[in-house]
């Protein structure tokens, strides 16, 4: 399977688990074509390359929480690079930030880490792939502000993956497990998976200029073999259930019960 922008069960195929994959993309747009608003993704097999980008990977779309993790990787990066000190309380804040998407975490770093114009975030974020983002102005005394920025799909498949990989390993490790163990608040979206392929999830969801949002961001399958982003814009055709619903059976189509020999 190669990147592309169409459905590719027709597409011959030499790998089982390609195959597979193919099949279960087709079945997922034919899905998605059935749902209400616009939705982008981009499904990746860490194992054989293979990745998948449908017709709206590129949509700008409302970030909601999902540029959370975003944040996470630029705090952990800098302190790694001894740019910064990350206090216990910091590392609470994060902690909090991925477990239950708490926006007051996100208010108090933001302030403390985004330097006196609130640019230091996001001047970073290109470094982790994060590139396609846009902050919104008129929404915030603040700006730029972590709450009003949109990105892509494919954003956020840059972010997740250089979060598996370039971080240093002990990071990894640890918003690895965070992402396996959020809070009910947080277990759809990717989660859709099912429990027997270990995801983990950061999701985004919020009611923003344009209807309801609904994202999420994540991994699954052993050693996170497989990523998935997903940015979901009701675009008032429906309401949060229906985004949920949306992006939960998404993955579940492209993620549950996968092989993974």
């Amino acid at each position: 399977m190669t990147p592309a922008t169409t459905p590719l069960a027709s597409a011959v195929c030499s790998v089982a688990s390609d195959c597979e994959l193919q099949q279960r993309i087709a079945a997922a747009d034919t899905y998605l074509a059935t749902r209400p608003g616009v939705v982008g993704y981009v499904l990746r097999d860490r194992s054989t390359g293979a990745t998948y980008r449908n017709s709206n990977a590129g949509a700008l779309i409302w970030t909601a929480s999902t540029i959370k993790l975003a944040m996470v990787v630029d705090l952990l990066s800098r302190h790694y690079a001894g740019n910064l000190n990350l206090s216990a309380s910091d590392q609470h804040l994060i902690a909090a930030m991925l477990h239950s998407s708490d926006d007051d975490a996100a208010d108090s770093l933001w302030s403390r880490y985004g330097g006196p114009d609130h640019t230091a975030f996001n001047a970073n974020f290109p470094r982790y792939g994060f590139s396609d983002f846009a902050p919104q102005r008129g929404f915030s005394d603040i700006y730029p502000y972590w709450g009003f920025q949109k990105t892509t799909a494919n954003d956020l498949d840059r972010v997740i993956n250089y979060t598996l990989t370039r971080l240093d390993p002990a990071d990894t490790a640890s918003i690895v497990h965070q992402m396996q163990n959020v809070d009910p608040n947080q277990q759809w979206g990717v989660w859709g998976a099912g429990p027997a392929m270990a995801p983990g999830n950061k999701d985004g969801w919020s009611q923003e200029q344009g209807g309801w949002v609904t994202n999420s961001v994540g991994f699954a399958g052993p050693g996170q073999r497989y990523t998935l982003a997903i940015m979901n814009s009701l675009g008032g055709q429906g309401g949060y259930d229906d985004g949920v619903a949306t992006t939960t059976h998404l993955s579940a189509l492209l993620l549950g019960g996968l092989s993974t020999p």
